[in-house]
């Protein structure tokens, strides 16, 4: 039997109007990068369109805390590898990490644990996950310990 795929990456390339005057990834397009890939993972290699389950069930996920550290510059024009992972699911909110690679994962980029809320644009309000949402996703979390920090896992991850 084939093992689930519970990390999913895609290359992205590092374009001029993202970057500082010293041809580095600006800092605030990261979290950019960062999201946009996480978006892309769901829809390739999950099926999953988030922006199908707003308009059809008024539900989403918001942004509620980013936990980011930048170890080296992303280049202009450069191809970097976006990972992302769940790594935590709960009643009404998620935490996602994603790490940004050199093209062959030799040198760490970038390193964020992202959590998000789950949302009912409606009610403009918190909201537990449905059975359906919780079936779809637990089997592709990837459990850290809870007792495991921000930083001990970066340090994880260097070595």
């Amino acid at each position: 039997m084939e093992e689930l795929q519970k990390t999913w990456e895609t290359e992205y390339l590092i374009r001029f109007p993202d970057c500082d005057p010293f041809n580095h990834l600006n800092n605030s397009r990261y979290l950019d990068y960062f999201i946009n890939a996480r978006e892309d993972h769901l829809l390739k290699f999950h099926h999953f369109n988030i922006y199908k389950l707003a308009h059809e069930k008024a539900v989403s996920w918001v942004v509620s805390k980013n936990q980011i550290v930048y170890l080296k510059p992303a280049l202009l024009m450069e191809t970097v590898i976006i990972q992302s992972t769940l790594i935590r699911m709960e009643e009404s909110e998620i935490a996602v990490e994603m790490i940004m690679w050199n093209r062959d994962k030799t040198v760490l980029k970038a390193f964020l644990w992202t959590n998000f809320v789950h949302f009912n644009l409606k009610t403009q309000r918190r909201e537990k996950h449905s059975v359906d949402l919780i079936n779809a996703f637990q089997p592709y979390c990837v459990s850290l310990s809870a007792s495991l920090q921000f930083e001990q896992r970066l340090e994880q991850l260097r070595k």
